[in-house]
């Protein structure tokens, strides 16, 4: 009774899985779905079946909500400036949003405050891309600016010939993301939250969780290690300071993921760059379920509603959190009986989701003293859930989510 409304739109696992603290916060989650069987709608009873792009199912949505959130960026800037316009406060809202959906904007935003980038062009024809590659070296990343995830929307190439048919298909106005190919040691993500009140400026309280390492197979994140190990402090406050940098200077409200490379130079010394942000709840946060004192799920609530953020430390020395991409058994529920006998410290979390090849069906996250013990754990684990032992280091391109869940 009388429990605050908060609307989100989109279905998956992430909107799932921030319900469940929803019921711990005893605030009423209302999700807009993209249809009756999603994850989401599984469990949560307010699902109300919508396209993110329908001015009327969002304004539906948001009647009597106290903010208006997202489990992925989808949602056209021009219906939520409307919305803001209306009195609905909107969280992310679209000002900072955009630099989530268009990559070439998040890319001049991020030169402007600051924060470390690749060498980067906007590309309108095989001229320009030519001109960029002789300049920073060949090859290049060449990305689609709108709608790219988990690898997709993605291309090296070492011509510009190479990226002809993507340059040949664009509309009038539009360019693609030519970007230097960084020679990185490893991947880390640093996870950030922001509220509009508090701060000792006054320009909203912001806290930060440890910086992670998150290791990709065929463009999908298949496992993150918290805290990134060998990760020296002077580069752990750095990342921390960057994402920090950021959440400020593209006003963001709610949880923002910053993944960046790390590059290490042969004098002993290495640079942060950059790669891409995402402003949700995101999987390079899931260990902090199991592994933080707060999860990036509550801290999402508690930005967008304005309470106080929660603390952000770890629980444990290590956390591993490994994906369930795909799998050999039609029910992975099946493998609980044998996985939960043999690895009782394994937390897993099924989304609920049919078995496809390749698709993000779920996580495990172990904590230990160990790391390597715990990450074998969560290997072992998964590779149960998968039903191959082995299985669990393919990852197959069929996934047909629309975002890097």
């Amino acid at each position: 009774m009388g429990a605050p409304v908060v609307a989100v739109v989109g279905g998956g696992q992430l909107a799932r899985m921030m319900q469940q603290q929803a019921i711990a916060l005893g605030v009423h989650l209302r999700v807009l779905v993209e249809s009756p069987t999603v994850a989401t709608a599984q469990v949560v009873p307010d699902a109300p079946v919508g396209a993110a792009d329908d001015a009327a199912a969002i304004r539906a949505l948001v009647a009597g909500a106290a903010v208006l959130t997202f489990e992925h960026e989808h949602v056209p800037g021009g219906l939520l400036r409307e919305l803001e316009a209306d009195g609905v406060p909107v969280r992310p809202g679209p000002d900072a949003l955009v630099h989530a959906q268009d990559k070439i904007v998040m890319r001049t935003r991020l030169t402007e405050v600051g924060a470390p980038c690749p060498a980067w062009a906007a590309v309108r024809d095989e001229a320009e891309l030519q001109a960029f590659g002789d300049a920073t070296g060949w090859p290049v990343v060449v990305k689609t600016a709108r709608g790219g995830y988990d690898g997709k929307g993605v291309r090296v190439v070492s011509s510009a010939a190479e990226a002809a048919d993507w340059l040949a298909a664009l509309a009038p106005g539009d360019a693609l993301l030519a970007e230097e190919k960084v020679p990185f040691t490893r991947e880390l993500a640093v996870l950030v939250a922001r509220r509009p009140s508090g701060g000792p400026d006054g320009s909203g309280e912001v806290r930060a969780w440890p910086v992670v390492e998150t290791i990709q197979r065929g463009g999908v994140c298949a496992e993150v290690l918290a805290p990134a190990p060998g990760l020296s402090s002077e580069t752990a406050a750095r990342a921390q300071e960057i994402g920090e940098r950021i959440v400020t200077g593209l006003g963001v409200t709610g949880v923002l993921a910053v993944e960046m490379f790390e590059v290490h130079h042969d004098d002993g010394t290495s640079r942060l760059v950059v790669n891409e942000l995402a402003m949700r709840p995101h999987n390079s946060g899931h260990w902090t379920i199991d592994g933080a004192v707060t999860s990036q799920f509550e801290q999402h609530l508690r930005a967008v509603l304005d309470l106080p953020l929660g603390d952000t430390a770890a629980t444990a020395p290590h956390t591993v959190m490994v994906n369930l991409l795909g799998s050999e058994l039609d029910e992975p529920r099946d493998a609980y009986p044998a996985l939960m006998a043999r690895y009782p410290q394994a937390k897993v979390h099924l989304y609920g989701k049919d078995v496809r090849p390749g698709r993000k069906l779920g996580h495990v996250n172990v904590t230990g003293d160990d790391l390597e013990q715990a990450r074998a754990t969560a290997r072992a684990a998964v590779a149960l859930l998968h039903g191959d032992g082995g299985a669990e280091d393919r990852v197959s391109d069929e996934d047909t989510d629309r975002v890097d869940r």
